[in-house]
């Protein structure tokens, strides 16, 4: 498994989020850390400052620029996670806003050794349920749980690879799968508890079970150095999951047997569609990963709701 670079000026958008948060806390006990953001919990920018942490207030949807003046140029590496979903509808905005900060961020950063994208599996084209996506799959961009999103996540990769292309500046795409663990709301397996807190239904398909590539916290943090290594110009694509395929059903499955608590599974024509991945390219650039998922959803369980977890 990778070691964490140290001595580098490392640049983080999305740091208060599930995904790169853990990683940002991670870094900073031996590198100099910056994560941008709007901050807009309470609280959250102060507990960032706490883990050594330096924070600067940027928004994406600032199509200027400006709130990246003042900002230093000099940083080594850059995690680029912060994404603007498109919960609005508002396909226009999610296409523009997500591709221009990416954008403006690489040219800022444009002297860097290294810049990490994080996009989604959700834009590959569906195929069978349990069809393994490789970085060669047809994309479409559709999802009806979040129509919106993949659409700006394929306009947001085509502006990557064209300023990596211009910059000469070394890019890793890493479509990232599900990404779970004990920070922020623990990931989709930890959505799906809460439902089965409160008694509400969750679709599932009318035959067989959506599947994914699980990534526990732990692997991920792991593996953003290999894929700072991994980057290229042109831009690498590389399918960012576990090592292990993963049904859904089977998922909440397990949740049942730690927690004793039934899940109400309801077939639907429409569910949150997952993608399990080909890790092959991934393990050959990162190595495999170290936690199982039924290990892992037992100890994000355990540190998120230690009062349902059954003895």
């Amino acid at each position: 498994m990778t070691t964490l670079p140290t001595g580098k000026r490392i640049l983080i958008t999305g740091g208060t989020g599930q995904v790169a948060r853990p990683v940002a806390e991670a870094l900073a006990e031996h590198n100099d850390v910056w994560c941008l953001g709007r901050f807009g919990a309470e609280g959250v920018e102060a507990e960032l400052a706490g883990k050594g942490i330096t924070t600067w207030h940027w928004d994406m949807d600032d199509l200027s620029g400006d709130s990246l003046k003042g900002l230093p140029e000099d940083f080594t590496h850059v995690l680029h996670s912060a994404v603007r979903r498109g919960e609005d509808g508002d396909f226009n905005a999610v296409a523009e806003v997500n591709a221009v900060a990416a954008g403006r961020l690489m040219e800022h950063c444009r002297t860097a050794e290294s810049f990490l994208y994080v996009s989604t599996g959700a834009l590959y084209a569906r195929q069978t349920l349990d069809h393994p996506y490789t970085e060669s799959d047809p994309v479409d961009g559709v999802a009806d749980w979040l129509p919106a999103y993949p659409v700006g996540k394929i306009a947001t990769e085509g502006a990557v690879r064209a300023f990596a292309r211009v910059l000469g500046l070394p890019t890793t795409i890493a479509r990232l799968n599900i990404a779970y663990g004990p920070g922020g709301y623990g990931g989709v397996p930890m959505l799906y508890f809460k439902r089965m807190l409160a008694g509400e239904p969750i679709p599932v398909p009318r035959e067989g079970q959506n599947w994914c590539s699980l990534l526990h916290t732990d692997d991920l943090v792991a593996q953003v150095p290999a894929l700072w290594r991994a980057a290229t110009t042109p831009a690498r694509v590389v399918n960012w999951g576990g090592d292990e395929a993963v049904g859904i059903t089977d998922c909440v499955r397990h949740l049942e047997a730690l927690s004793g608590i039934e899940a109400r599974l309801v077939p639907s024509d429409v569910t949150r569609e997952t993608y399990r991945f080909d890790p092959a390219l991934r393990m050959s650039l990162t190595g495999p990963c170290r936690v199982g998922w039924r290990d892992g959803i037992r100890r994000t369980l355990e540190s998120l709701y230690p009062e349902h977890v059954r003895n």
